[in-house]
C-alpha cells in the first residue's frame, strides 16, 4: 500500500498486517474527538465564530461539523454515536425542525434515557420509527425545565449532552446523579471545556452538578491529541522486542480520562517520559504476572488491554465494562469471538466483567479479525501482528471513525500493509 493512500478513501475487504522487528518512530496522533465534539457543540451554542484549532479529521467530527454547518432538514450522523447524543440535545434548544438518523446499527442503539430527560425539560421530540431508538423528529425551542435526576451509571455522553445545553436553559440546570457514577472523567472533561468557554458549571456535591443560566463566550481553542489513539502505540510498544515511540500533542496534565493509559501500561512494561506537550514511550522490561482493573471510567481502553494481556500471556480480570454492550457493537461478545480465533478463551460474567485465566484453545489457521463496524476492534487487534508475525483484519476502513491515518502511521512505523 502506498504510504500516502488512506483507507478512508477506499473500500478494502481485508488487509494483512505484518510487523517489523523493532519500532522507532514519531507519530502525530489525531486530536481528541471527545474534546472536538464538545468544543463544536459549545461553539455552536455560543453563536459566535471562535476558532477551534487542531480539529480531528475523523468521521465523528466530520459528521458533527457538517451537521452544525448545514443544518439540513434530515441530519444523517451515520455511525457517530457521540454526534447522535450531543446533537439530539443541541437540536432540542435550537430553533427549527429536524429529523436525526444514522446507520442501521445506530438505529438499534437506545436513546430513550436521553429523550426522556430532554422531554422532562420541555423538549419536543418524537420517535419516527421504533420507540426508544432513532430516528428522531426534534422541534427546537426554549426549554423551561431546570432539574433532572438520572442514574449515575448511564452513558456519560447522555450526561454531557444535557450539561452542555444547561447554560442555555432559562433557569439553568441542576443534574442529580444517583447511585454509582461511571465514566466520571468524561463528565469532568465536559465541565472543564464548558468553563473554558465561560460557563459556570460545578459539582455542587458528590452527586449534583449545578449549571447557571449564562452565555458561552467566544474562545479560541486548541484541541489536545487523543489519548485513546495513543493506547494502540502503548500496545505496540508493549508487544515489540524493542521500541521507542514519540507522540507529540499529548499533555501530562490532561483532562482526558484515557490519559490513565500511561499509568496502566507501566504494569505491562511501558515507560512514559513526558516532554513539552509530547510523550516518549519505551520498554522497561518490568511486567506484572496478573492484571486486574475496573475500566468503568476508561471503557474505550478495554479492547486494547484484553488483546495486549493475551498476547503477553498475562491473565486478567477486567470489570466495569457494562457500557461496552451498547457501543458500535457488543464489544464484550466481539472480543470473546475474535480472541477465540487467536486461540484464547475469554470469559464474560455479570454483563460487565471479562477475564482470562490462561486457558487456550485451537485457533484458526489463518485468522481474520472481524471488526463489526467498530474502529477500536481493528486498532486493538492490529498490533497483535508483533507477536503473531502477521494478522488479517476485515473491513479495515472502520478506523476512519476516530483515526483515519492509522494504517498509514503503521506503515510509517515499519509495518507492512497488504490488500487481500
Amino acid at each position: 500500500m502506498q504510504s500516502k493512500r488512506t483507507l478512508k478513501d477506499c473500500n478494502m475487504g481485508r488487509i494483512k498486517v505484518s510487523a517489523p522487528e523493532n519500532i522507532n518512530t514519531n507519530i502525530l496522533l489525531p486530536s481528541s474527538k471527545s474534546i472536538c465534539n464538545r468544543a463544536l457543540i459549545i461553539k455552536a451554542l455560543s453563536k459566535h465564530d471562535g476558532k477551534i484549532e487542531n480539529l480531528s479529521e475523523c468521521d465523528d467530527t466530520f459528521v458533527m461539523v457538517r451537521a452544525l454547518s448545514e443544518m439540513t432538514d434530515t441530519i444523517d450522523i451515520m455511525a457517530a454515536g457521540t454526534a447522535m447524543r450531543f446533537l439530539t440535545a443541541y437540536l432540542s434548544v435550537t430553533e427549527g425542525e429536524h429529523i436525526i438518523t444514522g446507520t442501521e446499527r445506530m438505529r438499534q442503539r437506545p436513546i430513550k434515557i436521553l429523550v426522556d430527560a430532554l422531554r422532562s425539560l420541555g423538549a419536543d421530540i418524537e420517535y419516527t420509527e421504533k420507540e426508544g431508538f432513532p430516528p428522531l423528529r426534534i422541534r427546537g425551542k426554549e426549554l423551561n425545565g431546570n432539574s433532572i435526576s438520572l442514574p449515575g451509571d448511564i452513558s456519560s455522553q447522555y450526561i454531557s449532552a444535557l450539561m452542555m445545553i444547561g447554560p442555555t436553559l432559562k433557569n439553568g440546570l441542576t443534574l442529580n446523579l444517583t447511585g454509582n457514577i461511571v465514566s466520571k472523567p468524561y463528565i469532568n472533561l465536559t465541565i472543564q471545556i464548558m468553563k473554558e468557554f465561560g460557563a459556570d458549571a460545578v459539582w455542587a456535591d458528590e452527586h449534583t452538578i449545578s449549571i447557571s443560566n449564562d452565555t458561552y463566550k467566544p474562545t479560541p481553542y486548541y484541541v489536545e491529541s487523543d489519548w485513546s489513539a495513543a493506547s494502540y502505540w502503548y500496545e505496540m510498544t508493549a508487544l515489540s522486542d524493542n521500541a521507542r515511540v514519540k507522540l507529540p500533542g499529548l499533555f501530562e496534565k490532561s483532562f482526558q480520562g484515557d490519559s490513565k493509559v500511561a499509568e496502566l501500561f507501566e504494569q505491562l512494561g511501558v515507560t512514559t517520559e513526558y516532554g513539552d506537550k509530547n510523550v516518549v514511550l519505551t520498554k522497561s522490561g518490568k511486567v506484572t504476572d496478573r492484571m486486574e482493573y475496573d475500566f468503568v471510567n476508561q471503557p474505550d481502553l478495554a479492547q486494547t488491554f484484553v488483546v495486549t494481556c493475551c498476547m503477553l500471556g498475562i491473565p486478567f480480570r477486567f470489570s466495569g465494562l457494562q457500557s461496552l454492550k451498547i457501543k458500535e457493537t457488543d464489544r464484550m461478545a466481539a472480543l470473546i469471538n475474535e480472541m477465540k480465533k487467536l486461540g484464547y478463551v475469554i470469559s464474560e460474567s455479570d454483563n460487565s466483567v471479562l477475564s482470562w485465566d490462561g486457558k487456550r484453545c485451537e485457533g484458526d489457521t489463518n485468522p481474520a479479525i472481524d471488526t463489526y463496524e467498530d474502529h477500536r476492534m481493528a486498532m486493538a487487534f492490529a498490533p497483535a501482528a508483533l507477536k503473531l508475525r502477521n494478522i488479517r483484519i476485515n473491513n479495515p476502513q472502520v478506523v476512519s471513525k476516530s483515526y483515519p491515518g492509522f494504517w498509514n502511521d503503521l506503515t510509517k512505523a515499519g509495518f507492512n500493509i497488504m490488500e487481500e
